[in-house]
């Protein structure tokens, strides 16, 4: 489970959490607009929104170590690219590359191998434990190189050159590339060889008529459409650097803080979300964290927050880290509330995974084109209402989801 823990956070590090953290400091370098950037990214999720379901099958077939060892170092490669600073265009068939390593050979056999490990009682705990482990990891990774970064930084940052902060975050990404190198060692050395996964639950090779009893499922599709309503949650996690610097007027060091004040967050949260899911209901527990959303991003939304008043930012901050990531915790839980056999884990997980985490295309565009068009803090209210939608999206598809479920067991 360590193994899959930090090579599942390993290799999003640079896609990810490069931008999250370092957003501001990474546009001034690549010498682009947030919008640009949106752009950009939306090449990757372009690319993995067609690699989810075709990556299912591969999953359920083919070797999860080979699988995932094979996606790190790929990903890592492109890291090689990334530290040299490329053009726009470099930069979408970077993400675009991403899309493909981080997807298509790798997710669906990640959550196929946490799903066995769980067992048929301990679901919420295995999910919970991924994403609570993967926390962990990034926001050590954050805290980390943000220390790296200011250190390789003048006293007082906002005195440093372009050139200083462009060799600093490149040291930045030299760090992710060697984590992403490090996390695939560590797959092929500790997850044990298969030639055939699904030899685990007693089943062959997965058929054409079952692939198609997934898309049968009404829930299924429910839970893809869950997936993607608490994604732009997470997805709204990426624009609260830029918030502190818009609004509130942080420099590019204390910004990096604020993102990671809520990666710190991530480590608690799912764990907690999926033990209490255990207990009282995965589909329960999401619906209360999609009204717990409604609610903070509507504080935002309305400008109720001061902008004078630090304390409010931090707090919410961690209120949206702690929702968002608990939702992150359970939407891959409830795989046996849909009745999704174990031997059709990957490609349940492709399927709900090619709905769900469609944001990565627009998320970016949107969040870019709100803060460009209108600067400072009212194009953030306008993101901020755009998530809380989102959110009342999510919490009508979760009641449904609940009845469907209810009835099926009947």
């Amino acid at each position: 489970m360590f193994a899959l823990v930090l090579s599942g956070e390993a290799i999003f590090g640079l896609p990810f959490v490069v931008a999250r953290v370092f957003r501001p400091t990474l546009l001034d370098i690549f010498g682009i607009t947030n919008l640009q950037f949106g752009a950009a990214f939306s090449f990757y999720g372009i690319v993995a929104m067609l690699s989810y379901f075709p990556g299912g099958p591969i999953a359920d077939r083919f070797s999860t170590r080979g699988l995932m060892t094979t996606a790190l170092f790929l990903s890592a490669i492109g890291g090689l690219y990334y530290v040299s600073v490329p053009g726009l265009t470099g930069l979408k068939v970077l993400f675009a590359f991403w899309g493909m390593t981080t997807i298509l050979l790798f997710w669906a056999a990640l959550i196929r191998a946490t799903r066995i490990w769980g067992g048929d009682e301990d679901q919420g705990k295995a999910f919970g434990i991924l994403d609570s482990g993967r926390g962990l990891v990034a926001a050590l990774l954050a805290s980390g190189t943000i220390a790296v970064f200011a250190a390789l930084l003048p006293e007082n940052v906002s005195s440093a050159t372009l050139e200083q902060r462009t060799e600093a975050l490149k040291q930045i990404i030299w760090i992710f590339t060697g984590m992403t190198v490090v996390g695939g060692a560590l797959v092929w050395v500790c997850v044990p060889s298969e030639s055939d996964p699904s030899r685990l639950d007693g089943n062959t090779a997965v058929s054409l008529s079952k692939s198609l009893a997934v898309l049968k499922n009404p829930t299924v599709w429910l839970q893809g459409m869950i997936v993607v309503t608490a994604y732009t949650s997470f997805k709204g996690l990426d624009n609260l650097g830029l918030f502190a610097r818009d609004v509130f007027a942080f420099n590019d060091v204390q910004a990096a803080n604020v993102s990671a004040l809520a990666m710190w967050i991530r480590p608690v949260a799912p764990l907690c979300a999926g033990i209490a899911a255990d207990k009282v209901g995965g589909s329960r527990m999401i619906a209360i964290c999609f009204v717990l959303l409604i609610l903070e991003n509507s504080f935002v939304a309305l400008g109720l927050l001061d902008p004078t008043v630090t304390w409010m930012l931090f707090t919410m901050v961690i209120a949206m880290g702690a929702t968002a990531f608990g939702l992150r915790g359970l939407y891959f839980a409830i795989f046996e509330d849909a009745e999704v056999p174990a031997s059709l884990t990957g490609t349940a997980v492709g399927l709900v995974s090619m709905i769900g985490y469609t944001p990565d295309i627009f998320m970016g565009l949107l969040n870019g084109y709100l803060t460009d068009t209108y600067p400072g803090s009212l194009g953030h209210q306008y993101f901020f209402g755009v998530l809380a939608g989102f959110a009342v999206l999510g919490l009508f598809c979760t009641l449904v989801f609940q009845r469907l479920s209810a009835q099926r067991s009947n």
